[in-house]
């Protein structure tokens, strides 16, 4: 177990004067003898519904990398305040309307009654730095007007000169130093989101009063009646527009500080692509979905529904192909002809183009929507269906699919020698076999009612067209992702997702003694992610266009006086290419 620093065997002060310097509230205490309750509350995800990094925007590993301090030279997602600052609206949108829909209101509640309580000390502890996060901390709860007696940040040494091994070790060190102060309250209660924490807390007070009562230790005040509470975290995520905009910042302070510094990596954003299809919009892919006859006992869980695309390559799409199927943003309208179910595991509807003499490729026998997979199934199995049931003529409609990819970010070192298409993959494994693909992709297709032809692929230059191949690659990509929609004054989609969010509480601690930063599930299921682009742009154009378009916004919005109406809009969830 983490224990305070220093141990407090050395003698340490235990005076108001003293517990004040951890604070930056800069108010009186009360007496120590008025005092019988301490309330502790934690800042990120307990009573702030703290951003995270998007899993729908960033692969598995960069979640790691924007979370861990040491990845950036001046510091990660949480040791920046323009991350927090960039909450909703922006500080000059949110402050006026006490970022309004951001806090857990529940806790709230309980800190207005902890205001009211004349016995009770409330306490505000989070374990973002103090130099860096003081400001924005106290401008934030002072507008949605919570007082706490004390305001303490982690700093970068405590008023006894303690330092910290980590976030945990600090707000055991001032809990005790709060307890010690304070020794005729009887009872302390914590509230945390975390469970690890949670329990953290827990053991830390079971030890602290079997020292009270005398078992290995010296008594120093009292055993105390301590209570952790666990707060279900709020999490969300920023608009995605600007979270990639105040990521490139981060990358750009990093990289100046590199090029002045002469020593570490200079980072940059790419884009890893899951795969290229005709996507389909959601109201498209709720109708779809009604296709799917599902077995009625079969629960949600062992369920995942798609519908949102019709396949055409399942990694990054040549030019030769995109040239065929009209280029990125181009539109096909297609009809469903047909549903199907691959060995209750996979169910599918077959569709054609509208009109049939359309141009379309795709890799699968014929085109296909995948509209729901059991558990374990692969999408690309969809193209083994043989038999496929007419639909009946009340469930036959049409709909309309836009060119475009399924696209993930990641933060990886900046490569000189690398292409455009190779900085598409994470790993150059993945470079060369693709590269290979794309070579054999380049030559003769099935085209017409042909038999011809020794690929798997399938492009219908007119009608019928649909080949007799066998379909070709791997769609799926893994699993995971969060499911989050947009919406909530910009939040984007609820939490949570594969990746469980690293705290402040997580910063400086390791998996391992190699002092290689702790990686994340990097597995991810195309299918959740929304569409990122509505041109083709290589990765570098992305993000300075987003970068541009994020400081033109902000420049229109001071021209106006920061009057941009109330903010309730919100992230569309998606992060478009303009």
């Amino acid at each position: 177990m983490t224990g305070p620093a220093n141990g407090y065997a050395n003698g340490a002060q235990h005076t108001l004067t003293v517990l004040n310097r951890w604070s930056v509230a800069n108010k009186q205490l009360p007496p120590v003898d008025k005092i019988k309750a301490l309330h502790v509350y934690d800042f990120d995800n307990t009573l702030f519904n703290s951003p995270l990094p998007n899993p729908k925007l960033w692969n598995g590993p960069t979640i790691g990398f924007l979370q861990t301090q040491d990845t950036f030279a001046t510091g990660g997602w949480w040791h920046d305040a323009r991350i927090l600052g960039a909450t909703g609206e922006g500080i000059e949108k949110e402050e006026p309307r006490a970022w309004e829909g951001w806090w857990n209101e529940r806790i709230v509640e309980l800190i207005e009654l902890s205001m009211q309580q004349k016995d009770a000390l409330a306490i505000l502890l989070t374990g973002r730095g103090q130099d860096n996060f003081a400001g924005l901390v106290k401008k934030m709860v002072a507008s949605k007007g919570l007082d706490f007696d004390l305001v303490t940040l982690k700093p970068k040494s405590g008023p006894s000169n303690e330092r910290f091994s980590n976030t945990m070790n600090f707000k055991q060190t001032f809990l005790e130093s709060l307890m010690e102060t304070y020794k005729y309250a009887d009872e302390i209660r914590v509230y945390e989101d975390r469970l690890r924490h949670v329990k953290g807390f827990r053991d830390y007070f079971t030890e602290y009063n079997r020292r009270q009562n005398g078992i290995g230790g010296e008594p120093t005040r009292g055993p105390i009646t301590a209570e952790v509470v666990q707060v279900a975290d709020g999490a969300t995520q920023l608009d995605p527009v600007n979270e990639t905009a105040e990521v490139q910042r981060l990358i750009n302070d990093h990289n100046t500080f590199v090029g002045k510094a002469k020593r570490g990596t200079r980072l940059q954003i790419k884009k890893t692509v899951f795969y290229t299809g005709y996507l389909i919009n959601n109201t498209d892919t709720q109708r779809l979905l009604t296709l799917a006859q599902l077995p009625q006992n079969m629960p949600d869980s062992e369920l995942k529904f798609l519908a949102n695309n019709v396949l055409i390559t399942p990694r990054p799409c040549p030019d030769s192909i995109l040239a065929k199927v009209g280029g990125m943003g181009s539109k096909t309208t297609w009809e469903v002809t047909g549903t199907a179910v691959y060995e209750q595991k996979i169910w599918a509807a077959c569709v054609r183009p509208v009109p049939e003499t359309k141009n379309y490729y795709t890799e699968n026998p014929m085109p296909i929507v995948v509209l729901a997979l059991r558990k374990g199934a692969r999408p690309i199995d969809a193209g083994k269906i043989q038999n496929w049931q007419p639909v009946p003529p009340e469930k036959q409609f049409v709909f309309e699919s836009t060119v475009g990819e399924k696209v993930l970010l990641r933060i990886e070192e900046e490569n000189p020698a690398e292409n455009e298409y190779e900085s598409l993959f994470p790993n150059k494994e993945l470079k060369r076999k693709h590269d290979g693909d794309m070579r054999q992709s380049s030559g003769s297709y099935n085209q017409g009612h042909g038999r011809g032809g020794s690929h798997k692929e399938n492009y219908n230059p007119g009608r019928g067209g649909r080949g007799r191949g066998g379909g070709g690659g791997n769609q799926r990509g893994g699993r995971g992702g969060n499911r989050g929609s947009g919406g909530g004054r910009g939040r984007g989609g609820r939490g949570g997702g594969g990746y469980g969010y690293r705290s402040l509480d997580d910063v400086g601690e390791r998996g391992s003694n190699t002092g290689t930063p702790p990686t994340y599930n990097a597995a991810v299921a195309y299918e959740d992610f929304p569409p990122l682009q509505k041109q083709y742009q290589t990765p570098q154009q992305l993000v300075q266009q987003q970068f541009q378009q994020y400081q033109q916004f902000q420049q229109q919005q001071q021209g106006k006086g920061g009057n941009g109406g109330s903010g309730k809009q919100g992230g569309s969830g998606e992060l478009q290419y303009f």
